[in-house]
């Protein structure tokens, strides 16, 4: 039933990072522990509202709570429940502006270094999002399973705890934080300087994440907007995400009709405003929304203030309750997650098991629905606005007169070579390889064959570009030898030995048309070779280097005739290099690492400049072809 309730309380969209601050209490009495914990949280909370003065969040703002008893349980991969000391806590969900999440983190950093032995942990639907920024420096053994409950900041560090044992890597929260306490281990450099860099910006980069922009909306939402700035976020998602319901206020705008409006300048995050500016909606004229001709600057400002009030109606039309909860479109929202949380655990719809649970949950929604994320409350505080803010229509229409200009909004429009820049600076290899033809072939077959013969493991290919910044503590055990299936009779399970080095060997030997040393390339059989029996020169050769030698004067023989064919001259041939072939007349060999690159080149022009076989191939292996060449 535990795991049930926990269950009800902890359902949310994907969109949320959660986060934990647990400061050192050592007394056990509980009023002790939430003196303790308030001190914390009024340091918090100081921090907090200095660093967010001009921060606009997109969905949901940081806000910390406290939790002095053991009512949190934390579920681990195992599907364990630990019970977790006392804490502040906090969720937030981000949306589309993952910028939120990043400056979260930075929060929680400031929050460590102002409050001593604070210990705080963040992680998102992805788990320990930390991490994964970081992952191409990360040690041999961090893995989903082996970092949970790993990951910590502490005096302003990112403190990364390496497991003793891999195979029980499951550590409690009360654990790390002791060890944490008692004797710190802070992440690798590298790691420490790829998340840093992350939030390096915040707060100055605040600045740079808005948009100011002029819109020309009913009077009453210019007079909300001046009173509460932050509105327009939840008036932006509210327009983004209509439905056919939301539609219907719409058509009616009944709490911010257009027949009086003015111009006034919003503060929007770059990511809402191009969110709603480009966010397709045609309104309608019967209901007064009159727009100038398209293309002008005023038909901008008149239809970003249409889709801004839509937003504000939308809000204020969900304010009023439903007549039965299910009608309420957050329960809904709410009972779909509850099943994709397997929350009735495949019980038969109507079935008396279900119509409890059903129950509890419809319970759960109806008392707690006001400090949930589906809650009407922000509906409600526009309403209560509505009624007591001052809108004095020759006031804001004064103050439109005197706006300053919108900002500029070049930045929506990216050419694809900024795009590559911008990914390439961001994700891609630093150093771009130019291939010629007299050193491009031979570094080029270096690269594959390096790639081929690199070592890797199941959970995928470890590149000959990346170099392990930290060797790991602890390294799982190498696989014997040999591939081969072995029978537990112990455990009554099928195990496979694999051998990376004999894997990489049957590759080489493949694409070298190596011939196995076995019965199975048997020369005497019938065959359609057979008719080579008679050749004297086979015959000779037979003699003295036996099946295998036998096989490869016939293959050179059959490159000899290829050679000539219409085939045979569209390769690239070895100019000085005819050895073994001078009993034939202007025979050149195949040059294999000049075609292979000659080929590759094709390929990647005939991309122009898209995704494709050759970079697709190439650019694990490190190599970068300059578009230009």
């Amino acid at each position: 039933m535990d795991k049930l309730n926990n269950i009800l309380q902890t359902i949310r969209e994907d969109d949320f990072v959660e986060y934990y601050l647990f400061p050192r209490i050592s007394a056990p009495d509980e009023s002790r522990q939430q003196e303790v914990l308030d001190s914390a949280l009024a340091v918090a909370n100081q921090v907090v509202k200095q660093q967010c003065q001009d921060y606009l969040w997109h969905k949901d703002p940081f806000k910390l709570t406290t939790r002095t008893h053991l009512s949190n349980f934390l579920t681990h991969i195992d599907g364990k429940e630990e019970e977790l000391p006392p804490h502040l806590y906090g969720v937030s969900h981000y949306g589309d502006n993952i910028e939120d999440e990043w400056f979260i983190v930075f929060l929680l950093r400031e929050i460590t270094k102002q409050i001593p032995g604070l210990i705080a942990r963040v992680y998102d639907s992805d788990g320990e999002f930390l991490l994964i920024e970081a992952a191409d420096y990360l040690p041999q053994w961090a893995s989903p399973d082996t970092c949970e409950n790993r990951v910590y900041i502490y005096e302003g560090n990112i403190h990364l705890l390496p497991p003793k044992d891999l195979e029980n890597p499951i550590v409690s929260v009360e654990e790390a934080l002791q060890q944490i306490w008692s004797s710190p281990v802070t992440a690798p450099i590298d790691i420490q300087n790829c998340i840093l860099n992350r939030i390096s910006n915040f707060p100055h980069k605040i600045k740079d994440t808005q948009h100011f922009a002029t819109v020309y909306v009913p009077t009453a939402v210019a007079a909300i907007l001046q009173s509460q700035p932050s509105f327009i976020s939840a008036a932006v998602q509210a327009f983004i995400n209509r439905d056919t319901v939301d539609m219907k206020a719409c058509r009616a705008m009944k709490y911010f009709p257009p027949e009086q409006r003015v111009k006034t300048r919003v503060k929007f995050t770059k990511c809402l405003y191009a969110m709603l500016l480009h966010s397709k909606y045609v309104p309608e004229k019967k209901i007064g929304w009159n727009l100038p001709a398209v293309g002008t600057d005023e038909y901008r400002q008149h239809l970003l203030g249409v889709k801004v009030a839509c937003g504000f109606e939308i809000l204020a039309a969900q304010a009023k309750p439903p007549q039965d909860i299910e009608g309420d479109r957050g329960w809904m929202q709410y009972l779909t997650s509850l099943k994709d949380k397997g929350y009735f655990s495949g019980l038969l719809e109507g079935s008396q098991k279900y119509n409890s649970r059903f129950n509890k949950a419809k319970e759960y929604y109806t008392e707690h629905k006001d400090t949930m994320h589906y809650s009407p409350a922000l509906g409600r505080d526009i309403l209560h606005l509505l009624r007591t803010c001052e809108i004095n229509f020759e006031k804001l229409q004064l103050e439109s007169e005197n706006l300053a200009p919108d900002d500029d909004d070049s930045w929506l429009d990216m050419s694809p070579e900024e795009l590559d820049n911008m990914l390439q600076e961001r994700y891609g290899q630093k150093k771009v390889i130019k291939l010629n033809q007299s050193t491009g072939a031979s570094n080029f077959a270096e690269k594959v064959n390096k790639f081929l013969t690199h070592v890797s493991d199941i959970e995928g290919a470890e590149f000959p570009c990346h170099n392990d910044i930290a060797t790991p503590p602890y390294k799982p055990p190498r696989p014997k030898k040999g591939v081969s299936f072995a029978q537990d009779a112990n455990k009554n399970e099928s195990k496979v030995k694999f051998d990376p080095d004999s894997f990489a060997s049957a590759i080489h030997n493949m694409l070298n048309f190596v011939i196995p040393e076995d019965d199975s390339w048997d020369l005497e059989s019938d065959s359609d070779m057979s008719e080579y029996e008679d050749d004297n020169v086979a015959e000779d050769n037979l003699n003295d280097t036996g099946k295998t030698g036998k096989m490869q004067r016939y293959m050179e023989e059959m490159d000899a005739e290829l050679s000539s064919t219409t085939m045979g001259q569209s390769f690239e041939k070895k100019k000085d290099d005819a050895r073994g072939f001078e009993d034939i007349e202007s025979f050149q060999p195949v040059d294999i690492d000049m075609n292979a690159l000659k080929n590759i080149l094709e390929s990647y022009k005939a991309q122009m400049g898209d995704a494709g076989p050759s970079s697709n191939m190439l650019g694990p292996m490190g190599v970068h072809l300059d578009p230009k060449q």
